[in-house]
């Protein structure tokens, strides 16, 4: 049996004025558990295009420029027990193209009320405290954002 591949995915890290980043509360995670906003690459759309819908689906606005794009893709494996169900199991983890962001909006902007709600909540952090915020499968990932984006806190 051949092996899964990975799912490509586009993600963001949205800074503020204040250059804190912006992590939201997964509203199907009952554990306390902050992600960065994230998605699926449909067939046809570039890394960039999916960035920019993944903003808009999730947090409900897409007011933000892009500031410069992780110089290569990163990959996370899922948990056994998550590669069975999520994405009908075709997927052993997520192929992610990453995206350091500038929000030109206020708070005024987001809402989390989408046609399909992804977060229950979401705050703004310090940068460097991402990683010890997020689920295990995805803390090396955050910690790979922080320590490349580093120059732009």
């Amino acid at each position: 049996m051949p092996e899964k591949p990975y799912r490509p995915c586009a993600g963001i890290m949205l800074l503020n004025r204040e250059k804190k980043v912006f992590v939201g509360q997964r509203i199907d995670n009952p554990a306390p558990a902050l992600q960065m906003p994230q998605g699926g690459i449909d067939a046809g759309e570039t890394p960039e295009e999916a960035a920019m819908r993944e903003l808009l689906e999730e947090i409900g606005t897409d007011k933000a420029e892009i500031i410069v794009q992780y110089p290569e893709p990163l990959d996370y494996d899922l948990p056994p027990s998550l590669a069975e169900t999520l994405w009908d199991g075709k997927y052993k983890g997520q192929r992610q193209y990453w995206f350091l962001m500038r929000f030109t909006g206020s708070d005024g902007d987001i809402d989390l009320e989408t046609e399909r709600p992804e977060f229950s909540s979401y705050q703004w952090i310090e940068p460097m405290d991402l990683p010890h915020h997020a689920v295990a499968f995805k803390k090396s990932i955050y910690e790979k954002l922080v320590s490349g984006f580093r120059d732009y806190f």
